[in-house]
């Protein structure tokens, strides 16, 4: 009975990292132009930042919630900065200059752990998450005994590093279809953000 939050902490990772964000646009960029060992890293560093701000959430669920409902420039902010970082990329012209550039050295478990951590709309999952979990009697809190929090955390770890690594794969079947493939990834991921951006804007002026 207890492994069920193993498996409740799978499926609600899962379900949280399926919507693009930038740790799965990272892992599909990475595949593309590199490889998938390298998108790898990535989604081995994004899990931790994952299981962070899930704990996170679970510690101070109410404060989060609060926080972000109380204080409407945040969301502004987030949505600005997918916006215009989506309309550099969907408008900006390869050159192969600029392509070498990029290949300076970068810690790819630097890039999925900053990803990862700094995604606001994640706590406000978890918050919510927790939430339904504690309203369907999976009652889960930071005074449940340590096999039960370690089961969980454990699944949210797995339930992230599945998911990016099935983006992965995904983008690997796209890789082997599509030439030119550093400007398609370009106006992809442009385009991407910058509907996540529209999509954060109408959310916030809508509900």
């Amino acid at each position: 009975m207890i492994l069920i939050y193993f498996m409740v902490g799978i499926f609600a990772a899962f379900v949280g990292a399926l919507p693009l964000g930038a740790s799965n646009i990272a892992v599909i960029n990475t595949t593309l132009k590199q490889n998938a060992k390298q998108a790898f890293k990535i989604a081995i560093t994004a899990g931790i930042a994952e299981v962070i701000l899930s704990y996170y959430a679970l510690h101070c669920n109410m404060v989060v919630s609060d926080f972000f409902n109380n204080n409407e420039w945040v969301q502004i902010v987030i949505a600005g900065v997918l916006l215009g970082v989506g309309a550099f990329l969907l408008f900006k012209k390869q050159t192969e200059r600029s392509s070498k550039r990029k290949k300076l050295t970068q810690s790819k478990y630097v890039t999925g752990f900053f990803l990862g951590i700094l995604n606001p709309p994640v706590l406000i999952y978890w918050v919510i998450a927790f939430s339904i979990m504690n309203s369907n009697d999976i009652m889960l809190s930071l005074q449940s005994s340590v096999t039960v929090l370690f089961l969980f955390f454990s699944g949210v770890y797995l339930g992230k590093l599945l998911t990016l690594y099935f983006y992965s794969r995904f983008s690997l079947l796209i890789k082997s279809k599509v030439q030119n493939i550093t400007l398609v990834v370009n106006k992809i991921t442009g385009a991407l953000l910058v509907v996540i951006g529209v999509f954060q804007v109408i959310k916030l002026y809508t509900f």
